[in-house]
């Protein structure tokens, strides 16, 4: 069964990143990397049972990250039951060494409501890609959509 590490990026993230922690109880390790709060955002990360680290303490993430995958998220995010389970279901599969990588669709909170983003994001990936676009993967055409959706929330 494949290991899958939820890698954060944080910045003064203390009130939104409860909520993102709270749903990736699929996966095997929580990696929070800071950009230099001074809220409680470490704090919040440790009572989740994440580890907190400073961005300056991170070389690359192959050095960071136990697990053999990695699901980049924002503080602001979070993720559905539907995802949380398609997680769950895609660990207990055999995955061929030729998929790279998987997309996930979103949904983003706004004043008017909830809109769908008709583009799937490359959000999983092995732990050796090097393809990063900052804190997320570079998207990939071959990366194959999995069931369910991240939610972007926009207010805290």
């Amino acid at each position: 069964m494949p290991s899958v590490t939820a890698l954060l990026h944080t910045h003064n993230d203390a009130l939104r990143l409860g909520r993102a922690l709270e749903m990736l109880f699929p996966c095997d390790e929580l990696v929070v990397i800071d950009h230099g709060s001074d809220d409680t955002t470490g704090a919040v990360a440790r009572e989740y049972g994440a580890r907190f680290l400073r961005e300056n303490a991170v070389l690359s993430y192959l050095e960071v990250v136990r697990g053999e995958w990695i699901l980049s998220l924002d503080p602001g995010e979070s993720i559905t039951e539907a995802l949380a389970a398609s997680l769950f279901e895609w660990k207990s599969e055999a995955i061929p060494d030729t998929v790279r990588a998987f997309s996930l669709y979103a949904r983003e909170e706004t004043a008017e409501g909830w809109i769908e983003n008709p583009i799937a994001q490359t959000r999983l990936v092995r732990a050796d890609w090097n393809r990063w676009a900052g804190k997320f993967p570079e998207q990939d055409a071959s990366a194959v959509a999995l069931e369910g959706e991240l939610l972007r929330f926009v207010f805290p």
